[in-house]
C-alpha cells in the first residue's frame, strides 16, 4: 500500500481544499452529536411530567463542566416555561442544525471529489507522459495495450479509492467519533463496554483487505489482456473477417475474459465476506451491551432516556463503521492499481531529452554507423549484427536483403527509435547518443509502408508536428506529393476529417499525405521504408519524380523492394541475418553477389 499512500499524499498539493473539505466534514459531524447530546433533554421534556422546560435545561448545561461557553440568566429567565415550548424549540434547533449538516456535507464532498479528480487527472497525465518518453524497446517488448491500461484503467482504479478515502471515509468517521463521542458524553460506561469489539473488527478488515489487494491486481493484469486482445482484434477486423477467424478471436477473447472472471470472483468473496462478518461481531457487542444495560436499569442506576439516546449514539457509530469496511476494500483494490502505475512511473526515460546536452547541428557531410549491434528483448540472435557502414551527405543508399535481416531496424537508429547495444551512430562524425535527441529527430524525414495519421483534418496530419507552419506550405507540400488533387475533390478540401488511424483514405492517399508529412519537414536525412508500396503504379512514378527532386541534397536511407527504387539508388547495401554481405551499385552486385542476384531474380523483379 506505499504507492496507494504515496499517491494520496499528493492530495496535499490542493492542501486548502483538503483542509476545508475537513472542516466540512467536522461541522456535519459536529451537528449530528449535538444532536445526540440534547436527545435525553428532548425524551426527559416528553416522558417526565414534572420537568420545568427549556430554564432548567439551560441551567443544567451551564452545570455541566464538558460544555464550552454559558447562557446568561438573563436570558434564561426569558425562556418560556413548559414542556411543549421546550419541545418546539429542541425540534427548531435540531431542523437548523440538520440543514447546517446537510450543506456542509454536501461541501466536504464537493471539495474532496475536486481534490480527487484534479489528483487523479495529474497523474494520468504524468503517466501518458512517461509513457510517451519511454524507450520504444521497452514499449515494444511490454506492449502498448497494457501501458494503455495502466493510463486510463488503474488511474480509473486508483480514483476510486482515493474517493472512498477522502470523501466517503472522513464522512464516514466523522459521524461515527462525533455519535461516541456522544456516546461517551452521555453515559461513558455503557460507550467503554461497547467498542471492545473494534480490534477484531480491524482485524478481519485487514486480512480481507490484503486478500482483495492481491485479487485486484491480478484482476488489473487480466483487464489488460483483455484490453489488448480486443483492440488487436478490432484494428485488424478486415484480416479477421477475409481470413474468417471470428470463432478463433472470439475464442482468445473468451479465455482472456475467464481469467479475469475468476480473479473478480475472489474478489467478490472477500467483499461479500467482510459486511457480514462486521455485521454479526456488531450484534454480538449489542446483545452484550444489552444485558449489562438492563441490569443497570433494573436496579435504577441507569435512567430510560439516557440508555436510548447512548444505545441510539452507539448505533449510529455502529452503522458509520459498518461502510468502511466497503470503503477499506475499495482502498484495498485501488492499492492493486497504484503499484501498477507506480512500476509504469518508474520505467527509465528514454535518453536524449537531457537540456544540458548540445543540439546537433544540420547534417552536411557523413552518416556513419560503426560496429553497431542490436538485440531485441526476449531473443538470442541479434537484429543487427556488427553492422558498419559509411553514408555521404546526400547520398542515396538503398538497402535490400530478405524479410527479417534488419534493415528496418538498422535504419531505426538513425533517428534513435532504438539505440544499439554496443557500437555507435554518427552524424558528421557526432555521436548521436551524446546529443538531445529532438535535435536530431527535427532534421530526420519518415515515410514507412505502415502509415499512421490521426484523427483530424488532413491538414492536421499533413502538419503534424509542425503547428506554426504556413497555409501556403502545407498546400505545397501536398502538391510535390502529388496529394493536391485528390485533397480539392473531397467536400471539405484540407479540412475534410480523417478517420481513426486514417481508414477514411485509400492506402495510396494515406501514404501520399504521409509522404507530404515528410517533405513539409524539410528534413537532412530522409528515410523511406517502402514509401510507395502503397500507391498504384502511375502514382509511384509521379512520386519517385518527386522523391528524386526532394532527396537532391539530402542523405536519403531507402528500404527497397522494387527494382525501379534500387536503380535510383547511388549504392545498394545488401544485408542478411543482421550483417553487411555486400555493397554497391545494381551491375556490380549482379556480377558478384549470389544473394543479390537472387533477391533481383525474386522479390525486386517480382515487385517490379
Amino acid at each position: 500500500m506505499d504507492a496507494f499512500w504515496a499517491y494520496a499524499r499528493r492530495m496535499w498539493r490542493f492542501r486548502g481544499l483538503v483542509i476545508l473539505g475537513f472542516v466540512f466534514a467536522a461541522v456535519s459531524a459536529g451537528g449530528l452529536g449535538t444532536a445526540l447530546v440534547v436527545m435525553p433533554k428532548l425524551l426527559d421534556t416528553v416522558l417526565e411530567p414534572g420537568h420545568a422546560g427549556l430554564p432548567q435545561i439551560a441551567r443544567e448545561l451551564n452545570a455541566n463542566r464538558w460544555v464550552a461557553g454559558r447562557i446568561p440568566e438573563a436570558m434564561i429567565d426569558r425562556l418560556p416555561e413548559g414542556p411543549f415550548p421546550a419541545v418546539v424549540w429542541i425540534m427548531v434547533g435540531l431542523g437548523g442544525l440538520t440543514l447546517i449538516g446537510s450543506a456542509a456535507n454536501f461541501m466536504h464532498q464537493w471539495c474532496a471529489l475536486t481534490v480527487v479528480h484534479r489528483t487523479i487527472a495529474h497523474l494520468r497525465r504524468q503517466a501518458y507522459d512517461r509513457v510517451l518518453h519511454m524507450p520504444l524497446k521497452t514499449v515494444v517488448s511490454e506492449g502498448p495495450s497494457d501501458a494503455i491500461s495502466r493510463v486510463v484503467n488503474d488511474t480509473e482504479m486508483l480514483g476510486l479509492g482515493l474517493v472512498a478515502m477522502l470523501s466517503k471515509a472522513i464522512a464516514q468517521v466523522t459521524k461515527g467519533v462525533a455519535a461516541l463521542i456522544a456516546a461517551f458524553f452521555i453515559h461513558w460506561q455503557l460507550a467503554l463496554a461497547a467498542i471492545v469489539v473494534m480490534p477484531i473488527i480491524a482485524t478481519i478488515i485487514r486480512k480481507l483487505g490484503k486478500r482483495i489487494r492481491r485479487a485486484s491486481g491480478q484482476a488489473l493484469s487480466a483487464r489488460a489482456g483483455l484490453f489488448r486482445a480486443s483492440t488487436e482484434a478490432l484494428q485488424g477486423l478486415r484480416v479477421v473477417k477475409v481470413h474468417t477467424t471470428e470463432r478463433y478471436e472470439a475464442g482468445r477473447f473468451g479465455k482472456v475474459n475467464k481469467e479475469l472472471l475468476r480473479q473478480q470472483l475472489k474478489v467478490r468473496t472477500a467483499r461479500a465476506l467482510a459486511g457480514p462478518l462486521v455485521e454479526l461481531m456488531s450484534v454480538f457487542a449489542l446483545g452484550g451491551l444489552m444485558i449489562v444495560a438492563a441490569k443497570l436499569i433494573i436496579d435504577g442506576s441507569l435512567d430510560k432516556s439516557v440508555f436510548l439516546v447512548t444505545v441510539g449514539a452507539l448505533g449510529i457509530a455502529a452503522a458509520s463503521i459498518k461502510p468502511l469496511t466497503g470503503l477499506a476494500n475499495d482502498i484495498q483494490a485501488s492499492g492493486a492499481a497504484a503499484d501498477r502505475i507506480s512500476r509504469l512511473l518508474s520505467n527509465e526515460r528514454e535518453p536524449g531529452h537531457d537540456a544540458r546536452l548540445p543540439k546537433l547541428a544540420r547534417h552536411h557531410q557523413s552518416l556513419a554507423f560503426e560496429d553497431v549491434r542490436v538485440v531485441y528483448p526476449g531473443q538470442t540472435h541479434a537484429a543487427v549484427n556488427g553492422v558498419t557502414l559509411h553514408i555521404r551527405h546526400g547520398e542515396t543508399v538503398a538497402f535490400v536483403g530478405p524479410n527479417g535481416c534488419g534493415k528496418t531496424t538498422l535504419l531505426s537508429l538513425v533517428p534513435r527509435l532504438f539505440d544499439p547495444d554496443s557500437g555507435r551512430v554518427l552524424i558528421d562524425g557526432t555521436d548521436i547518443a551524446r546529443v538531445r535527441v529532438r535535435s536530431l529527430r527535427r532534421q530526420i524525414g519518415v515515410v514507412t509502408q505502415e502509415v499512421i495519421l490521426f484523427k483530424g483534418t488532413i491538414r492536421e496530419n499533413i502538419a503534424y508536428g509542425n503547428a506554426t507552419v504556413s497555409e501556403q506550405a502545407i498546400v505545397d507540400a501536398a502538391k510535390r506529393a502529388r496529394a493536391h488533387e485528390f485533397i480539392e475533390r473531397m467536400p471539405q478540401g484540407y479540412d475534410t476529417p480523417v478517420g481513426e488511424q486514417g481508414l477514411t483514405l485509400s492506402g495510396g492517399q494515406r501514404q501520399r499525405i504521409a509522404i507530404a508529412r515528410a517533405i513539409l519537414r524539410d528534413p537532412a536525412i530522409l528515410i523511406l521504408d517502402e514509401a510507395t508500396s502503397m500507391v498504384d503504379a502511375e502514382s509511384e512514378e509521379h512520386i519517385g519524380e518527386v522523391l528524386r527532386d526532394f532527396c537532391e541534397g539530402r542523405t536519403t536511407l531507402v528500404v527497397a523492394h522494387r527494382l525501379r527504387t534500387v536503380l535510383s539508388a547511388d549504392r545498394i547495401v545488401v544485408m542478411a541475418a543482421g550483417k553487411i554481405v555486400d555493397t554497391g551499385t545494381h551491375e556490380d552486385l549482379l556480377d558478384r553477389c549470389p544473394l543479390y542476384r537472387q533477391l533481383a531474380a525474386s522479390q525486386l523483379q517480382g515487385a517490379e
